[in-house]
């Protein structure tokens, strides 16, 4: 997948392509099945598939008091953009300035010229341009003046009639919902990472460098990685996960997960960390690691004493065996 950063990036001439444009934030269900169609019918027509996206996102730079958390940055998005098969993403720096363009000029400038747009793919509530301005009728108008037709998605939700124990089974309510970025942040809340690896189809991530912390997991018999504070990725409720560290090398390591303040020693500032199971030999420090989260096993609880703590902490790791161990596979005791 080629990755663009400016227009200046796109090489002279290109296209026909097919493009789409959104923030895909979690690049969610709903995101794939509607790119992995597009991807589809750009190869059949011998087009480009192209997802046009921003960084950073429109709310942090127009309401960064009241904008929502992230579910994934750069670094993840682009790599969940790639699996779907896109041919390119433009990902272009948001600012005001580049908010003040007209609809027209956007289009005429990013889609037309840019990228030689022959149809262009968006949902029923698009809205572009300064104060969007510009809506689905607008962009019709300007596929009728500049040469291209808009294709409208509708909203994807889960599959009616799925297979009992299907993902679309487990995640489909009354009301059909749609797959979409609010109800992941909202589950992730809850602390469901459950639920919101099936609205995902994959495990929430977050992503961060390994730093030192107060070095009391290691006193404690359980050392543990400490993410930055500028971690990438939407931190879920406080509590244990049972969960998965990968290294920049590949190697994935099964890990018990916290997140919270630790009540116990009067903690104020909420942390990451996770323990890598049943190793104290691991150098992590200065690593960007991505912990894959897949399942809550408790909040976080304030214990009376560290024996208390320890004896919950070996708990939390037997169950963290439990989790992961492989379907019809007794866990390994270590």
């Amino acid at each position: 997948m080629h990755l663009w950063r400016d227009l200046a990036d796109v090489p002279d001439g290109f296209g026909p392509s097919v493009v789409t444009i959104g923030n895909f934030d979690g690049v969610h269900r709903g995101h794939a099945s509607v790119l992995q169609r597009m991807c589809a019918d750009a190869a059949s027509a011998g087009a480009s598939a192209v997802a046009v996206t921003f960084t950073p996102h429109p709310q942090q730079v127009h309401r960064p008091e009241s904008a929502q958390p992230l579910l994934t940055g750069d670094a993840d998005r682009l790599e969940l953009l790639e699996a779907t098969g896109l041919d390119a993403v433009l990902l272009l720096t948001y600012t005001l300035d580049f908010a003040r363009q007209t609809p027209e000029e956007f289009v005429r400038r990013y889609l037309v010229e840019g990228l030689g747009a022959r149809v262009v793919v968006v949902g029923r509530d698009v809205r572009f341009g300064w104060n969007n301005s510009g809506d689905l009728a607008t962009m019709v108008e300007l596929g009728r003046s500049y040469g291209f037709s808009v294709e409208v998605i509708e909203d994807v939700t889960p599959t009616a009639g799925a297979d009992p124990g299907s993902a679309e089974d487990h995640v489909a309510d009354p009301l059909r919902r749609r797959w979409s970025s609010t109800w992941v942040r909202e589950l992730l809340e809850a602390g469901d990472v459950v639920q919101a690896a099936r609205v995902l189809g994959r495990p929430h991530r977050l992503r961060g460098e390994v730093v030192h912390g107060d070095a009391r997991g290691r006193e404690l018999g359980f050392p543990t990685a400490n993410l930055s504070q500028d971690a990438e990725g939407m931190v879920p409720a406080d509590g244990v996960y049972a969960g998965r560290l990968r290294r920049p090398d590949g190697t994935v390591l099964p890990s018990a997960v916290s997140i919270g303040t630790n009540p116990t020693f009067d903690g104020v500032q909420r942390r990451v960390e996770a323990y890598v199971l049943d190793r104290t030999d691991l150098d992590l420090y200065g690593e960007r690691v991505v912990l894959e989260l897949v399942e809550r096993l408790r909040p976080t609880l304030k214990f009376d004493g560290i024996e208390p703590l320890i004896t919950q902490m070996h708990a939390d790791v037997e169950r963290v065996r439990e989790v992961l161990a492989p379907v019809g596979q007794a866990p390994d005791a270590g």
